[in-house]
């Protein structure tokens, strides 16, 4: 904005003017209050004029810039103008540059005239404090903290978006955890506090004003089951970390102990779903604290947004890293084959055994494989099916550990679930460019029941799920002529040579031409 330029104003966020509060002034004792650096002070001329005037002037010291509105029009003062008229469409402004070093230190007066009086009928004397107060979070996205950003408020997707990331902290960097690490409240390793994002609170100015106002980080009453914030008082230790907000917590009132930052953490606790659009706000209000038996009073906010990072279905044409199988009585070949294969590749093979699988060899069912990500770190995330057959434990027990994420969907009328809920019927391509619109994360592709038929679809908690993570949006595809009925049956993507991707592959020769069909329904 244009507040370096002589007579300008402050903007504030999102194109507009800074903030703005209305002080009421007297002149029968001095006032005093606030400033914070960044906002403007808008003074209640009239109210404090005494009976007859007509006329004023402003004056203040020279750490307060004076601004008078008139007739729309804005001139810094001091200007040509001697004495501005009492009316109704007139107003003085203030904003500030620097915090104050002691408290009252700068000030204001306005004095009031008569039309024919040489001297002031009376003046209104105001005493002010700058103090600095600024809420910021990595809205960059280059895994730093940005200072005094503006549009914290804003969230923007694509490259060249803006908006802090929150991971949901859903790995177990504790092997000896119980749950996932967003379930504890608690930081138990330097690891756990790798997957949350900083929040740095600044604040600046005289300590002794902290007497009469108090500071308090706040999230609204729809979010707080949605993250966890952690701050370490006096020290690192993992001990010194607490549990401050979240999880029924909706505020914290912050000491001032002579530090001017203070380092928040924050976890997500939640994936965005049908209910949730991933958008979470904190806030860090100043409040003014009145006489004793009135409510403190709301002087100035900063709100800074997160979005939580959404489930990404990861496709099968990426280098591969890991190779899960299932070792059962009848497959000892398949084992062997998959293994020189896997050595081949470079890749990790974990074979799940017999004790482990109970005979349930169907491990691409039971489960499917995706990632979070935010600027300073990212990690893979299993998606556990509502399926639940003999290896509804694998994922939880073998596959939920340091940096690999859980998150499962499953109705509460577990009797709903059929076939289509196995995550053999959960695909998603490679990044595509479909009528013009790209999809640079690629589409989750789900197998369903063509309208007319009766039959089940995936269970809306799955569907949901699914479509409330927006990056890529899925595409429903009918797979009722098939017994399973899952879509990976007749169709799958594989890397081709000349960088295009794409191509059927069915389970059975007979079904080849039928997959292409799908595939030019896909495309």
């Amino acid at each position: 904005g244009p507040g370096s330029e002589p007579g300008a104003r402050s903007w504030g966020e999102e194109g507009g003017m800074a903030q703005q509060r209305w002080v009421r002034l007297s002149a029968d004792r001095p006032t005093s209050t606030v400033y914070v650096l960044g906002t403007e002070l808008s003074l209640d001329v009239s109210g404090s004029a005494p009976v007859g005037a007509t006329t004023f002037d402003i004056w203040g010291t020279a750490g307060v810039n004076l601004y008078i509105v008139h007739n729309g029009e804005t001139l810094k003062v001091p200007s040509c103008v001697p004495r501005w008229p009492l009316e109704a469409n007139i107003e003085a402004i203030i904003t500030m540059d620097t915090p104050s070093i002691r408290a009252s230190s700068d000030k204001v007066r306005i004095s009031y005239y008569k039309d024919t009086g040489k001297g002031p009928m009376a003046q209104a004397l105001l005493h002010l404090t700058c103090v600095e107060i600024s809420l910021d979070v990595d809205t960059s996205r280059s895994g730093t903290v940005n200072r005094k950003a503006k549009n914290k408020r804003k969230w923007m997707w694509g490259p060249e978006g803006k908006g802090a990331i929150l991971l949901v902290n859903c790995d177990k960097d504790d092997h000896d955890a119980k749950g996932m690490d967003n379930q504890d409240k608690k930081v138990e390793s330097y690891a756990d506090l790798k997957d949350m994002s900083l929040m740095i609170l600044t604040t600046c100015g005289p300590e002794d004003i902290f007497d009469d106002y108090q500071l308090v980080l706040h999230v609204s009453a729809s979010d707080h089951d949605k993250v966890g914030v952690f701050y370490a008082k006096g020290g690192k230790k993992l001990s010194q970390y607490k549990h401050i907000l979240g999880s029924g917590k909706l505020s914290y009132v912050v000491e001032h102990d002579g530090f001017q930052e203070k380092n928040f953490y924050v976890e997500g606790l939640a994936f965005p779903d049908v209910d949730f659009s991933g958008l979470v706000s904190f806030h860090i209000t100043l409040l003014e604290r009145p006489c004793e038996g009135l409510p403190d009073i709301p002087i100035f906010s900063d709100t800074v947004v997160f979005r939580m990072a959404p489930w990404i279905m990861t496709p099968n044409t990426l280098q591969p890293i890991t190779v899960y199988i299932c070792s059962v009585k009848t497959n000892a070949d398949f084992v062997a084959a998959v293994s020189k294969l896997a050595m081949k590749a470079g890749c990790k093979l974990i074979i799940c055994p017999e004790q482990e699988n109970r005979q349930d060899r169907w491990i691409q069912d039971e489960m499917e494989f995706g990632y979070v990500q935010a600027p300073q770190k990212g990690f893979p995330v299993v998606f556990d099916s509502p399926r639940d057959g003999k290896l509804k434990d694998f994922p939880f027990k073998c596959v939920l550990g340091p940096d690999f994420g859980y998150v499962k969907r499953e109705p509460v009328n577990k009797k709903t679930v059929s076939s289509l809920d196995s995550f053999g019927n959960l695909e998603v391509s490679p990044p595509v460019t479909a009528k013009g619109k790209q999809y640079p994360l690629g589409r989750i592709l789900i197998g369903s029941y063509f309208p007319s038929c009766r039959g089940n679809n995936m269970v809306k908690v799955v569907r949901d799920f699914l479509y409330a993570q927006k990056v890529q949006p899925p595409v429903e595809l009918y797979s009722d002529w098939l017994v399973v009925g899952h879509v990976d049956e007749f169709l799958t993507f594989v890397p081709a040579s000349d960088r295009k991707v794409g191509g059927p592959a069915g389970r059975d020769p007979s079904l080849l031409a039928v997959s292409g069909a799908c595939i030019n329904n896909v495309n």
